[in-house]
C-alpha cells in the first residue's frame, strides 16, 4: 500500500462518526490530499451502505467507482446489531481478507484512506476480536470522535487509554461540535479539559474541530 489509512473510531455510538469521516475526506480533498473512505463493516443495511452514502454527500460528489466496485464497503451485514451478532444472524462470517485486499487497493490509488469503524474500540467483530484488536494487528493510526456532551470526558479517557494499553498511535482527537450538551458551561470545560489531556498524555496528537452541519 501506498496511501496513509488512518481508523476512525468513537468514544460511542452515535457520536458523529460518519459526518467527521465525510468533513474530514471533503477537508482534505480540498487541500490536495486525495483521499477516500471506507467502511470497515456495514451493519443494518442490503446492499449499500448507508454511511458511505452520508460521506458522499458529505463530501459533494457522486458514487465512485470504488463504490460502485464494493471496495469502500466490502462487507455489509442485514441486522442493526454490533458485527458479532448481525453475523450470526446472517448466517456468515466476516471475510477480514476481502476487507484487507480493499483497503490496500483503495491505498493503492488514494493518498489517503479514511477507514470508518462500527461503534466504538472494544465493540466485538467476532466473538474473539475487538475493534481495537483489528486495528492493533494492523497498525493502522486512530482518529477518535468525541464532543462536548455530558460523559465525553470519562468515556474519551478510557478510549485513550486502551490505545495506550495497546501502543496504538493517536494520529487526532476529532471533537464534533454536532454534539456538544445543552449545557454551553459543560461543553466548554469539556473542551477545555481533554485540550489539556491531550497536551499532557498525547503531545504528538492533532485536535481537530469538526464543524457545526449545516
Amino acid at each position: 500500500m501506498t496511501g496513509s489509512v488512518y481508523f476512525i473510531s468513537g468514544i460511542d455510538t452515535g457520536i458523529g462518526k460518519t459526518y467527521t469521516t465525510g468533513y474530514l475526506a471533503k477537508l482534505w480533498n480540498a487541500q490536495g490530499q486525495k483521499t477516500i473512505t471506507q467502511k470497515l463493516i456495514q451493519t443494518g443495511n442490503v446492499d449499500i451502505s448507508e454511511d458511505i452514502e452520508q460521506h458522499r454527500e458529505i463530501m459533494g460528489m457522486g458514487w465512485l467507482p470504488e463504490d460502485e466496485a464494493k471496495l469502500t464497503m466490502p462487507e455489509i451485514f442485514s441486522y442493526p446489531a454490533s458485527p458479532h451478532l448481525a453475523t450470526k444472524l446472517d448466517g456468515r462470517e466476516i471475510d477480514f481478507q476481502k476487507i484487507e485486499h480493499a483497503t490496500a487497493q483503495l491505498a493503492e490509488k488514494y493518498a489517503v484512506v479514511l477507514l470508518e469503524g462500527a461503534g466504538g474500540l472494544m465493540v466485538p467483530l467476532t466473538t474473539n476480536l475487538l475493534t481495537i484488536d483489528y486495528v492493533a494487528e494492523k497498525k493502522h493510526p486512530v482518529i477518535l470522535v468525541t464532543s462536548g456532551r455530558l460523559g465525553s470526558i470519562n468515556h474519551t479517557i478510557l478510549s485513550l487509554e486502551a490505545l495506550k494499553s495497546r501502543g496504538l498511535e493517536l494520529y487526532a482527537l476529532a471533537y464534533n461540535l454536532n454534539d456538544e450538551s445543552q449545557d454551553e458551561l459543560i461543553s466548554k470545560d469539556t473542551a477545555e479539559y481533554l485540550k489539556a489531556y491531550l497536551a499532557k498524555y498525547f503531545p504528538q496528537a492533532l485536535w481537530i474541530d469538526i464543524p457545526v452541519l449545516k
